[in-house]
This record gives C-alpha cells, structure tokens and sequence, in this order.
C-alpha cells in the first residue's frame, strides 16, 4: 500500500507550505465563532495549553511548542514524528488536570480537543470560568456535538450525521489563522486529504461491505464496553474502508452490554490500543484475550475468522489521528487477506 507521507513532521510541512501559493498573514484582532461562542484574539498567542492529545498534536503538528506552556490529557503516546517537539512542552498530567495547575502556567489561550475539557459539563472547568480569569478558550468544532437525550456523563453528545474531515480541516485552519502560521495549516490540511484520497482509491469496490465494531475500553470484563457511534470517527474509518459500523447508535460513544454486541456479530472487531491504564480493558492485549476466551464473545464471527485488528484508541476521536488510525486497520485487513 502506498503511503504519501507516513512520516509528516512540521519539517515536511514546510518543505510542502513552499509548495503552496502564499498565504495571507492574519490580520488582528481575529474574531472567530467558536461552538456558538464568540471569541477574540488581538494578536497571536504565545503561552497556549493544549487539552487533549488531539488538540496538542495539532499545534505541534504546526511547529508552534515554543508558543506551548503545557498540555495534558494523553491517551496514547505522541506520534513518534512529533516526540522531539513534544519533549520540549510540559505535560501537565496525562488525565484530567485541575484548573488550578493550568492557570499556574499563566495561559493566554487554553484550547481543548473534547466538551469533558471545558464544556458546560467538564471536569476541569467551563469556558466562563476561563473568561472570568481573562483567558482565551478554543473548542475543537469536531466535538461541537449535540447535547441531546444521548449525551452521557462525559459530555459527549450524539451525530446526526457521519462525521467527516472537514470539521478537522476547519480547526486546523483556525489554529493557523490564531497563531499566524496560515501556509503550515494549508499544507497539513492538504496532506490529510491526499491519505483520505488513497484509502478511497485502494478500497476494493467489487467484495461485500465489511461491518465493523470499534471496542474503546471497558471498566471490567462485566461492565458494559465504550464503543465508537455510527456517526463519530469510527463511523467514518469503516466508511473510508469501504464497510459499515455495525454499531447503529448516534450516540458518540454507546455503551453497550455484550449481549447487543454479539447480535450485532461484526465481521472486524477493532481493539482500542488505550495506554492510560484507567480500566481494566485499555490494554488492547486485554481486550482481546477476554474475547477469545470468553465463552459467549469466542462465538462471535470476527473472532472465529481472528478478525481483530488494533488500532489507537485516540484514532476513535474526531482527530488527526483518525485518517492515521484507518491507514493502520487497512495494513492489517490487508495481512487478514480482508482487503
């Protein structure tokens, strides 16, 4: 399988920015409509927090660790293109941190890859908490979801429709434009769309649509599993791929007992690689000897055919991850003789 730029940095950014026609450099003040809040910027910001892998990966993505006091909130580990610019930032913690340790940095804009950051449910805190101490946030418009009878404790909405790229390519052109580095945002935006193109191309259009289950985690073997909504990333990998998630939720992240799960009796189960190690099944290799050893789970087709693929968990948000997360599960569909 062909791969344009498996190794994109912000070095190959640049050498694909020079390509690209010149930008314009941002005129301040910049107004932007953030998730229905208005917010302001009157020149670029040069002590940023990123909360979120997503959101801090963006920024480092577009070279911008020096103007980064901090992040926090890490899944997986940072793409291995990104480690040399992420050593160089703090991490804050890996969870959630306190609101007391990120105004300890003294932020002038605190951006978020999820509501459970700094959505009128976080954990953290608000955006009106931020603004009452006159800092700047930034949601990312991916997660600007609804907050319907769906919503669960996390603050995690539901989709109407299959979430696409586009939402990322609109943050990514909102952080270039904020930070003034507008060309870096278009080339990345232009790199992200040609691995879409190639997933697409390569996808074989004469063999039945795979169904997919994306598996995220689960506090035990009991307990219902997380898993990834019909409508959210996962829903767009398995579209990329060619296939359906066999999930038929709107809800971003259905939890579902594994009764519903083995009736929905996907051909592809994907394993969540979650290296926090909050619940007992974030270890992708949990996951997946519970699932040939449970006596209910071992009948499932997927896992009969050995149909389990592992992807990152962080791949199953509306990130950049996502596109990098469908390229790892079409290696192996391709090894499975799948694709």
């Amino acid at each position: 399988m062909t791969r344009l730029l498996a190794v994109t940095g912000f070095s190959t950014l640049l050498g694909l920015a020079s390509s690209l026609a010149l930008a314009d450099n941002t005129q301040y003040p910049l107004t932007l409509n953030n998730c229905g809040v208005e917010v302001t910027f009157e020149q670029a910001p040069e002590r940023a927090i990123g909360l979120g892998q997503a959101s801090a990966e963006i920024m480092l993505m577009l070279g911008l660790e020096e103007r980064m006091v901090g992040t926090a909130f890490w899944p997986n580990q940072v793409l291995p293109q990104l480690a040399e610019a992420n050593a160089k930032v703090e991490v804050l913690t890996v969870e959630f941190p306190t609101f007391e340790s990120i105004l300890a940095k003294n932020p002038d804009l605190v951006t978020a890859a999820l509501p459970s950051l700094i959505g009128p449910s976080s954990r953290v805190a608000t955006r009106e908490d931020f603004d009452n101490v006159g800092v700047t946030t930034y949601l990312s418009p991916n997660t600007c979801v609804a907050e319907d009878a769906a919503k669960d404790k996390f603050g995690y909405g539901s989709r109407e429709q299959r979430w696409s790229m586009d939402g990322l390519y609109q943050e990514i052109d909102e952080m270039a434009r904020i930070f003034d580095v507008d060309e870096r945002g278009q080339a990345l935006i232009e790199d992200l769309k040609q691995r879409e193109a190639v997933l697409r191309e390569e996808t074989p259009g004469d063999s039945d649509p795979l169904s997919f289950v994306f598996w995220f985690s689960s506090p035990s073997p009991s307990a219902d599993a997380y898993l990834g909504g019909k409508n959210g990333a996962s829903g767009f990998i398995a579209d990329v791929l060619g296939g359906t998630n066999a999930i038929d939720s709107d809800a971003e992240w259905p939890a579902l007992g594994w009764e519903s799960i083995i009736a929905a009796d996907p051909d592809v189960i994907v394993v969540a690689r979650v290296e926090r190690n909050r619940w007992d099944l974030d270890n992708s290799e949990a996951k997946i000897e519970f699932l040939n050893s449970d006596p209910a789970t071992r009948e499932m087709r997927a896992v009969k055919n050995g149909a389990i693929v592992v992807m990152d968990g962080h791949a199953m948000d509306p990130t950049m991850r996502t596109i990098f997360g469908a390229e790892e599960v079409a290696e192996q569909l391709e090894a499975l003789g799948l694709r």
